[in-house]
């Protein structure tokens, strides 16, 4: 069974009967074990497995029939349609599909969440602020947390952040669309670094902007000439580029290469969105952010709650100094109606030390694990791919030793019921096409050295003449 500390007993047996029904072959219902022999096998109370059973049931996996028991039910979600030539369709279908093993999905706090902490302050918070009959409308989100994220962000008397500098949306895509129109930048040219993330790719590509893709060089050093290059010839009016670390591949860049960075911007006067949504998974704790570098009246700092407390927390949010009444006009325009007692409940998470306090606990979970993961990749794959340890989050990403067609080897590993997300997903210039990544925060009680086998040998499969 899985063992994530912040999981009650009957939510252990639940992912193992979960993933005991994913095994069953296809046809007709098959019996489940009784609720003694169960209890007896995981050593946990007949309540506890009863419990389980009733989730199951209530999403309609699982039937219970007098007098005989409960019997897995067949699930329509196996046969989601996964094909086509759109390969992020293909991943995204095949990723919620319940059969599947998901070796690259991004989403660190399945190692360990806020998620019933915050719950449980949500239900605290109902009853000190009873339901009022005509709650007032807060387009700019809830002032409690705004100035709980103000604060947050307030590093000393030069770099202070306020109330009303912060603004909250329903998660990161809705508050990038909104930065997205308020700066009227349909059309126009975006930079980014790559890889970047596919939520932030399809989101440009959906306002018509065209993607200057930059990348650093493999040993982090920023070419200020080229970076000064595509500025100056690639009429860019706004770059989005990551905080402390980039996401994707976990890459710390050296202090004076995010300052020289931070110059070349600063110089040709754009637009800096910095995406601080993963800066907190940073291992140093110590590594300055990049806003701290960039001229503040061109600066924006976009930022999520999901990827650091949990899928209970899946707001976004946006920071800037500047033309506060663009960003008014266009938060009353979207009006986002976002539930209030939440947002007090992740404030009173920033005021009480507790996010901070599970934020060291999760980098240190999550170092472990991509340590651990990083070991076993080089036992089972170090002839066929080359990779770096993160400095922070949890995915690693591999690049293959051998020229391969990793599109058929994500196709292959379907076939296999694994789903890692290849390379080319994070660009849209068909970039990084010999590269995978995957994931740390996997389901750790799978046996993940069977699936580091069956990767390498699709690549072995598919590699090119």
């Amino acid at each position: 069974m899985n063992n994530n500390k912040t999981d009650f007993a009957y939510q252990m047996v639940y992912r193992y009967l979960s993933r005991l029904t994913n095994e069953l072959p296809e046809g007709p219902a098959v019996k489940l074990p009784s609720l003694r022999l169960l209890a007896r096998r995981l050593r946990v109370s007949i309540s506890t497995v009863q419990n389980a059973y009733s989730l199951l049931e209530k999403e309609g996996r699982i039937c219970s029939v007098p007098k005989s028991g409960y019997y897995a039910l067949p699930q329509p979600c196996n046969d989601i349609h996964c094909e086509g030539d759109d390969v992020l369709e293909r991943y995204q279908a095949s990723a919620r599909r319940s059969d599947m093993f998901v070796f690259g999905a991004d989403e660190p706090t399945l190692l360990q969440s806020l998620d019933g902490a915050l719950l449980n302050l949500e239900r605290d918070l109902m009853r000190h602020y009873p339901c009022q009959p005509d709650p007032r409308f807060q387009p700019f989100g809830d002032i409690e947390l705004r100035t709980a994220l103000a604060a947050s962000y307030t590093s000393s008397t030069e770099r202070c952040w306020h109330p009303d500098n912060v603004f909250i949306g329903p998660d990161k895509t809705g508050v990038l669309k909104t930065v997205l129109k308020a700066l009227q930048l349909r059309d126009s040219a975006v930079l980014v670094e790559s890889p970047c993330g596919w939520s932030v790719l399809r989101t440009l590509q959906s306002f018509g902007i065209r993607v200057i893709e930059w990348c650093a060089n493999p040993e982090g050093v920023v070419d200020t000439d080229e970076l000064s290059g595509l500025l100056r010839h690639g009429e860019i009016k706004m770059a989005i580029l990551s905080s402390r670390m980039d996401p994707v591949r976990g890459r710390v860049m050296a202090l004076d290469q995010r300052q020289r960075l931070a110059q070349v911007l600063n110089r040709h006067g754009l637009w800096v969105l910095e995406n601080d949504s993963q800066g907190g998974l940073c291992f140093d704790g110590q590594v300055e952010p990049l806003h701290n570098f960039i001229d503040p009246e061109r600066l924006m700092i976009l930022g999520a709650f999901d990827k650091t407390i949990g899928l209970e927390a899946p707001f976004g949010y946006l920071l800037s100094r500047h033309s506060r009444p663009l960003w008014h006009q266009q938060m009353l325009l979207r009006s986002f109606r976002l539930p209030p007692i939440r947002q007090k409940a992740i404030a009173r998470l920033y005021s009480s030390g507790q996010l901070d306090r599970h934020l060291q606990g999760l980098r240190i979970s999550l170092q472990d694990r991509t340590t651990q993961l990083g070991m076993m990749i080089e036992h089972y794959l170090g002839d066929d791919v080359r990779f770096e340890r993160p400095g922070g989050g949890a995915t690693l990403w591999l690049d293959s030793a051998h020229r391969v067609d990793m599109t058929r080897v994500f196709e292959r590993l379907l076939d296999q019921r694994i789903v890692i997300a290849p390379g080319e997903l994070f660009s849209v210039r068909g970039l990084h096409q010999q590269s995978l990544c995957l994931s740390g925060a996997a389901d750790w009680s799978q046996n993940i050295e069977s699936m580091l086998v069956i990767i390498r040998n699709a690549l072995m499969q598919e590699r090119l003449v």
